[in-house]
């Protein structure tokens, strides 16, 4: 499920950009002289926006769990001391 979720906003998120680069808000001033250039740069980016974002979102997730498992040590850690300064 949660790579379904990772996807489908890596997806998104690549739309986004490619309607943000895509010549035509710029009337085509960009525009190359060879359209089938401009075609596969933008099918390239797209993909390696997708795969980008992808990799990202899950590193993230991994983040949050290292520090998840941190903040729930030091929770230990103060939980013990405390328990020492009472005994």
């Amino acid at each position: 499920m949660q790579r379904a979720i990772r996807l489908t906003l890596a997806v998104l998120g690549s739309v986004g950009s490619l309607f943000l680069a895509w010549p035509y808000w710029r009337d085509f001033s960009y525009w190359a002289e060879s359209q089938t250039m401009w075609l596969i740069y933008f099918i390239a980016g797209f993909v390696l926006a997708i795969y980008v974002l992808y990799t990202f979102l899950g590193n993230l997730r991994t983040l949050f769990e290292h520090d998840a498992i941190e903040r729930a040590d030091m929770a230990n850690l103060a939980k013990a001391d405390d328990q020492e300064d009472r005994s």
